[in-house]
């Protein structure tokens, strides 16, 4: 009978020994503290992450003693990692005539990257700026003097986007600053003005 009360006595403790365990174990899981630490998101809370931008530009230049003008056609693609900032990839490419003769064909072609800022906000015009850096290619045809040239480039400008229904599409218009540094008479300083549409998704 002892041995007996004995062994109820040592199942007793050992029950409230594991009760006590199974207890601090399940405090310890719903603890905020026990749970893993999130990874910082890189989706945007409020937009779509991407954009993919076609458009068409007009373009200024005052390079290697020559003032002409191009037209041509731009595509871009961002990638935001918040609501405001993201990075984006450009392509311009420009066709038209350098001076007065019409026979020199003078063709454009600009490859960049950088980040963007834009004004995200709820209404259905939304404002930007960006600053890319890149590389400039001009190639004048039937002109052995002037002939190819490329350079390293920037643009540096803004725009502003007016969302479309429920905002997947935006009608887009921008204008930038281009300088490269090609050539006599050094730095050039030039423009383009353009629009678009733009997809978010």
């Amino acid at each position: 009978m002892r041995k007996f009360s004995i062994l109820c006595a040592a199942l007793f403790c050992f029950s409230l020994t594991a009760s006590a365990q199974d207890s601090t174990a399940a405090f310890d899981a719903s603890s905020p503290a026990s749970e893993p630490a999130t990874p910082a998101s890189l989706i945007p809370a409020d937009r779509e992450p991407w954009q993919i931008g076609a458009g068409f530009q007009f373009l200024q230049f005052n390079v290697l003693g020559q003032k002409f003008h191009d037209f041509g056609y731009q595509a871009d693609v961002a990638r935001f990692f918040s609501n405001w900032f993201g990075v984006e990839g450009t392509a311009i490419a420009g066709f038209g005539h350098a001076g007065s003769n019409p026979s020199i064909t003078a063709k454009s072609l600009f490859l960049g990257g950088g980040p963007r800022v834009t004004v995200y906000n709820s209404s259905r015009i939304e404002g930007w700026v960006h600053v890319l850096a890149g590389w400039e290619r001009f190639r004048f045809t039937q002109s052995d003097v002037l002939g190819n040239n490329s350079h390293a480039a920037f643009m540096g400008g803004g725009g502003v986007d007016y969302k479309i229904g429920n905002g997947r599409v935006s009608w887009r218009v921008q204008g930038d600053f281009m300088g490269t540094n090609m050539g006599k008479p050094g730095f050039s300083k030039n423009y383009s003005v353009g629009t678009g549409f733009v997809l978010n998704f």
